[in-house]
């Protein structure tokens, strides 16, 4: 009796066990074209609700695995040196992770005291938002158990004034983010939407745009003089 008792109950902790594990490593990421998904939270800057705090602005969603660690300082820092630059493309930063505001409060602080990269002490002016519940990270897919079960990775989201997710990159929490690369794609996007053209590899803003299959046969008709054509599929406008 005791033997199958014993039985029964660790048969009931290992299907426990893993239907917990199950619950947390499904978490689904939300992927480009759909809306955003949306919170509101305590945050350095007080509650916010996003993305509709933030209405007819370009967002971008930034996770980090934890207060206090030297790679999220760097970004941090990073990104309150170009946010200004953020600001002119219309673009609102907005910073995620699992610890608690009274910590974010201390590392903002701590941060803003700091002399970095000998350009002088930084404001941090946009909001780091507690998510010790992790909802948000869950909404977002940024916990990923193999990496870490309570802790997010290095996510990116870069969300249009539409709230559409039109952009997302996963880091490893070993390796930095490119504050650049996140800003390019910013411009990237900006200069499809309002241009309606595409941007080749690595370029860079104020470069030669792409033109899609119908408008290139357009361009090529009209025989544009801004217009340039390395094969038929391959056709290069200025960038307006």
């Amino acid at each position: 009796m005791k033997t199958k008792m014993l039985t029964l109950a660790f048969g009931f902790l290992f299907n426990t066990c893993v239907w917990s594990q199950t619950q947390t490593t499904i978490t689904r990421v939300p992927l480009i074209g759909e809306t955003a998904p949306s919170f509101t939270a305590e945050s350095t800057n007080g509650t916010i609700t996003f993305p509709d705090d933030y209405a007819g602005k370009w967002k971008v969603l930034f996770s980090h695995p934890a207060d206090f660690t030297p790679v999220c300082s760097s970004e941090i820092l990073e990104l309150a040196t170009d946010y200004d630059s953020f600001k002119k493309l219309n673009t609102q930063l907005v910073v995620v992770s699992t610890d608690d505001l009274d910590r974010h409060i201390n590392w903002k602080k701590s941060l803003e005291s700091l002399n970095y990269n000998g350009e002088g002490q930084q404001q941090i002016k946009f909001p780091i938002v507690d998510d010790h519940t992790k909802s948000i990270a869950q909404a977002y897919g940024m916990i990923h158990p193999k990496n870490s079960s309570s802790k997010d990775v290095r996510g990116v989201f870069i969300i249009d004034p539409k709230n559409e997710i039109r952009a997302l990159f996963f880091y490893p929490t070993t390796t930095g983010r490119n504050m650049e690369e996140i800003k390019r794609t910013v411009e990237a996007l900006q200069v499809s939407d309002k241009q309606t053209v595409l941007t080749p590899a690595n370029w860079e803003p104020g470069k030669d745009v792409m033109l899609d299959g119908g408008q290139a046969g357009e361009q090529a008709n009209k025989k544009d003089p801004n217009v340039s054509e390395l094969s038929w599929y391959m056709m290069y406008t200025k960038n307006k």
